[in-house]
């Protein structure tokens, strides 16, 4: 069986999937940091780190998030007029149905 995060980051993924996001990458890497999932949708590209733990993103993970976000638009910068999120998806998993939630700009500007 897959481990927690790997399951949580398919969960989220399917998550995003089903209210029309496409996602572009999952688990890139660059930058000295790792973002789990990046997603598009309109004109917003979402770059998320998701959580299938009850910990809350320390200061040190949130600074690894925001250094692999700058590499992925240094490399990709997005079209003009683009928002640009750093979003934060929960999953719990518990004894029942999971439960995922997409939390718009929770960590911060995204650049």
């Amino acid at each position: 069986m897959l481990d927690r995060g790997r399951h949580g980051e398919r969960l989220a993924e399917r998550h995003l999937r089903r209210r029309g996001w496409t996602v572009l990458a999952r688990g890139w890497r660059g930058g000295g940091g790792e973002i789990d999932l990046v997603a598009a949708r309109g004109r917003v590209l979402a770059l998320c780190e998701v959580k299938a733990r009850s910990r809350p993103v320390t200061a040190r993970q949130r600074a690894r998030i925001v250094r692999a976000a700058s590499a992925w638009l240094a490399r990709r910068p997005p079209p003009p007029g683009t928002e640009v999120r750093l979003d934060l998806v929960t999953v719990l998993v518990g004894d029942g149905r999971p439960v995922v939630r997409h939390l718009p700009g929770a960590l911060g500007d995204g650049g």
